[in-house]
């Protein structure tokens, strides 16, 4: 198995934050440097990360959560700055889960976590085209061109957005809520899209993800998601039909 994969799996780190610690010399096999796309076995190798072996059992257990992320908190399990991060609200999970994708400090709503490296590189990776839905609260006021330049795509950072779907929800004097659904999850892109129009973002929230609704979860509250919102968003991401079921709050 290859070895940032086997890391995920074993609940160590995302992928994506296991190929950065072999990027970053700190994991060893067997005593050498650990290089990415390395293929070990649980069984016969010895995998070290800062010089502490990494006991592997045979299968992890799995634990996919939906968070409702408030306002001022930063979308890290740790933060050097000594900010309120996520993994605050999560203490009593009986184990440790690593968000899919971020919500800036001044964003709220759908987060998910996962301990399976796999769901969370499905759920994130372009390619999947896993849709983001956010309420967006603007100011001053909206105009039917600035909607259509959303819609259409703005350029960011140097490149333009793919085409969005943006709808109105209430219109009052010097305030606009809309929903806008994105299917990239470039850093605080919703932010950078209205700013790109001349637009003042007031609140921000992610209301679902592909087919997932964050629906009465109260904030600053988490729920396990069921097996069939599981099964769901994994079609989302491989483009195969999707069923709504019932959820349990916690």
């Amino acid at each position: 198995m290859r070895i940032h994969k086997l890391l995920s799996d074993q609940g160590v780190a995302s992928r994506r934050g296991a190929e950065r610690l072999i990027e970053e010399g700190r994991v060893t096999v067997n005593g050498r440097p650990a290089v990415i796309g390395q293929d070990v076995n649980p069984a016969r190798d010895i995998v070290h990360i800062d010089g502490e072996r990494v006991a592997f059992v045979k299968k992890a257990a799995r634990y996919y959560i939906l968070l409702n992320k408030p306002r001022g908190y930063v979308t890290t399990l740790s933060d050097e700055l000594g900010r309120r991060c996520v993994a605050e609200l999560l203490s009593d999970l009986p184990a440790r889960v690593y968000p899919i994708g971020r919500l800036d400090k001044d964003s709220e709503g759908l987060l998910l976590l996962t301990n399976d490296g796999e769901f969370a590189n499905m759920m994130m990776h372009p390619r999947h085209n896993v849709s983001k839905s956010y309420r967006v609260t603007v100011r001053p006021d909206l105009s039917d061109e600035q909607a259509a330049k959303l819609a259409e795509g703005v350029e960011i950072d140097g490149r333009m957005t793919l085409p969005a779907q943006v709808r109105v929800v209430t219109k009052e004097p010097g305030r606009v809520v809309m929903v806008i659904t994105i299917k990239e999850g470039r850093n605080r892109q919703i932010r950078k899209m209205c700013e790109a129009v001349g637009l003042e973002v007031a609140r921000l929230k992610r209301i679902s993800v592909g087919p997932l609704k964050l629906g009465m979860l109260q904030p600053g509250k988490w729920r396990y998601l069921q097996l069939n919102e599981i099964i769901m968003l994994r079609n989302a991401a491989s483009g195969a039909k999707t069923v709504h079921v019932r959820r349990q709050e916690r």
